[in-house]
């Protein structure tokens, strides 16, 4: 049975609440990722940053990334994925909550994050389908 470590992207990195918007785009930009799991000071996942988020959520209503944080924008119940999880699992997360990056979790660190690239690479047409069919519904 596949689980989410087998299919994850690892080497995914944590960013502080603490940290401002513009660095959350630095890192971006060096990691080559359009998103970020966000940490609270003990580590634990609080939400998620996206590019777009801070292009919806920030630049477009004039406010200044480099005084926005992170945790300003991590907003509601963070979801992830425990990395023992089996892809059913991981499909059913992603789909109930219409979510496109899972971050991947093993004894409380993060370990991985789960894209819609990676399900694309290790999924049958008919569950990436279903996938897409849900999520984008």
């Amino acid at each position: 049975m596949t689980t989410a470590a087998e299919i994850m992207h690892s080497g995914a990195q944590w960013i502080p609440a603490t940290e401002t918007l513009d660095r959350a785009a630095q890192l971006m930009a060096r990691l080559n990722v359009g998103a970020l799991p966000v940490s609270d000071a003990n580590e634990r996942l609080c939400g998620i940053v996206t590019d777009r988020d801070i292009v919806v959520q920030c630049v477009a209503k004039g406010r200044d990334p480099s005084k926005v944080t992170c945790g300003d924008l991590a907003q509601g119940t963070p979801r992830w994925i425990a990395a023992d999880a089996t892809v059913e699992q991981v499909l059913d997360q992603m789909e109930t909550h219409q979510i496109r990056r899972l971050p991947v979790i093993e004894n409380k660190k993060l370990v991985g994050i789960i894209s819609e690239a990676d399900l694309s690479r290790h999924l049958t047409d008919r569950q990436i389908h279903d996938f897409v069919e849900k999520v984008y519904a």
